[in-house]
């Protein structure tokens, strides 16, 4: 009897230290290395980088400081080749211009040294009548008091006797050639009832010629008050010297 108690109790109490062991011991920690379980929400992929949408205040995007200097920036004029001599079309806008305005002194520097600068009233070039003047005799030809005779009017005959003053109001700057001409190089553009012998006194292969026109002052007269002047420039070289100034109208 007492042994089968023994025996009992021996077993119980080995029971109990196995529980009490297995209280005792520590929960087994989560395998760290596993694939972590995904979410429910899911990941948004950004559609651009931050670099891509929104450049630093710093530094502004490319295309939008191009576009700024583009619209903003003044034109540069262009600055004609350094050596290079002025064409005949370049040559006759710096004269006109000094017509326009009465500058004898520019208009002086381009006539030529040895030709002279020669007046033609009409379209036909008299070499006999037509009044010739050198470089220095231009510059104050405008304060020129003298009346000279530079040949006659067309239909009536009789002489154009005007100081050269009074003369280029008439037979040069006579209409706004700068402003509302019609411009040609090498190329007549009015045609009268006078002959006009320009390549005859002046062959194209020496000499350049730039036409002015104004097909007309007044719609009332219907063309018949047009004006033209034309400067001549004798080729030297690839530069231009002014040796004639031609003016042409209607004419009865």
């Amino acid at each position: 009897m007492h042994t089968a108690r023994t025996l009992g109790i021996v077993a119980l109490t080995a029971t109990m230290l196995v529980l009490a062991a297995c209280s005792n011991t520590p929960a087994a920690e989560p395998d760290t290395t596993a694939t972590p379980v995904q979410t429910a929400q899911p990941q948004i992929e950004p559609t651009s980088s931050p670099a891509e949408s929104t450049p630093p205040a710093s530094q502004p995007p490319a295309s939008s400081a191009t576009s700024a200097t583009a619209s903003t920036a003044p034109a540069e004029p262009v600055e004609p080749e350094e050596g290079m001599p002025p064409t005949a079309l370049e040559s006759a806008k710096t004269v006109m211009r000094a017509l326009k305005s009465g500058n004898m002194d520019t208009l002086s520097d381009w006539v030529s040294r040895d030709k002279g600068l020669r007046f033609s009233p009409y379209a036909y070039v008299d070499t006999t009548k037509d009044l010739v003047f050198t470089q220095e005799e231009i510059k104050d030809l405008m304060k020129d008091p003298t009346k000279r005779v530079w040949r006659e009017f067309a239909g009536s005959g009789d002489l154009i006797k005007l100081t050269f003053a009074e003369y280029f109001k008439r037979f040069v700057y006579d209409a706004d050639f700068m402003n509302k001409a019609e411009i040609a190089l090498n190329k007549g553009l009015g045609q009268g009832t006078t002959i006009n012998n320009l390549n005859e006194v002046y062959p194209a292969d020496r000499y350049d010629f730039v036409e002015y026109h104004i097909s007309g002052l007044d719609p009332a007269y219907e063309g018949m008050d047009w004006r033209s002047l034309r400067l001549v420039f004798e080729k030297i070289g690839q530069d231009h010297a002014l040796v004639g100034i031609i003016h042409d109208q209607w004419t009865p």
